[in-house]
């Protein structure tokens, strides 16, 4: 489990213009906000967790093992830190989640039965479709 609290330190924010509705307003102050974590330099993940993110999050992260997240969706920087910060953190949590090894199963007598009863039927089918044989 990776230390969060350690994590939230590594963290930088930034805050930037936002585009959308607040208008005269919007052009003063910097509602949006970016929040980069760098994966390879964190000190409060382990090495395994640190393969784990690179293989999960792979589409996300930069070339430089970072990942970036931007939040607009309020006209407010501290509502806007607190909503990427929680999205941060379902990231990291849903990218440390291993996935499950797969389970050999035999497919069932009935099942066969049935496939074997359909490719029967399907056979027939053709066969009336030809020309008889005179």
């Amino acid at each position: 489990m990776p230390n969060l609290e350690i994590i939230a330190t590594e963290i930088t924010y930034k805050a930037v213009r936002s585009s959308g509705a607040g208008g005269q307003h919007v052009n003063k102050t910097s509602s949006k906000v970016i929040l980069t974590f760098n994966v390879e330099q964190s000190s409060g993940l382990s090495e395994e967790e640190k393969q784990l993110l690179n293989i999960n999050l792979k589409s996300r992260l930069t070339l430089h093992n970072e990942l970036i997240l931007e939040c607009s969706e309020t006209r407010s920087q501290h509502k806007n830190k607190e909503l990427v910060f929680e999205r941060f953190k379902e990231i990291i949590l849903t990218g440390l989640k291993k996935p499950k090894k797969r389970k050999k199963t035999k497919p069932t007598k009935a099942s066969k039965f049935k496939r074997l009863r359909k490719k029967k039927i399907h056979s027939e089918k053709k066969t009336n479709r030809r020309k008889p044989k005179l």
